[in-house]
């Protein structure tokens, strides 16, 4: 069992940055495969980036490739997302999942198996 906590979360004007983190317990990350998805109100949830459980490969959606980055620290059990270059269509609840699976299709929603609790963002125009 692993628990996800995410935090970093606010509010902050466009063009401007924030750093999100998913802090593990229960058991080490370095297990998963992890990855960041959001949720805005009245859309379904959505992939936004993910990494693979050795940190060498890293994937986005288009919406955010070359805006925000993924990363992790084994030794900390802990996941980022820095947030660049901000945009109001950002606004969501973010969350962070782990996958276990073998092979990671990090587009793939129903492949996470534990996921936090969220951490809200807003971008004001």
């Amino acid at each position: 069992q692993v628990q996800l906590v995410e935090s970093g979360g606010g509010l902050v004007q466009a063009g401007g940055s924030l750093t999100l983190s998913c802090a593990a317990s229960g058991r080490t990350l370095s297990d998963y495969h992890m990855g960041w998805f959001r949720q805005a109100p009245g859309k379904e949830r959505e992939f936004v980036a993910g990494i693979s459980r050795s940190g060498t490969s890293t994937y986005y959606a288009d919406s955010v490739k070359g805006r925000f980055t993924i990363s992790r620290d084994h030794a900390k059990s802990t996941v980022y997302l820095q947030l660049n270059s901000l945009l109001p269509e950002d606004t969501a609840v973010y969350y962070c999942a782990a996958d276990r699976t073998w092979d990671f299709r990090p587009f793939v929603v129903y492949e996470y198996v534990y996921w936090g609790q969220g951490t809200q963002v807003t971008v004001s125009s």
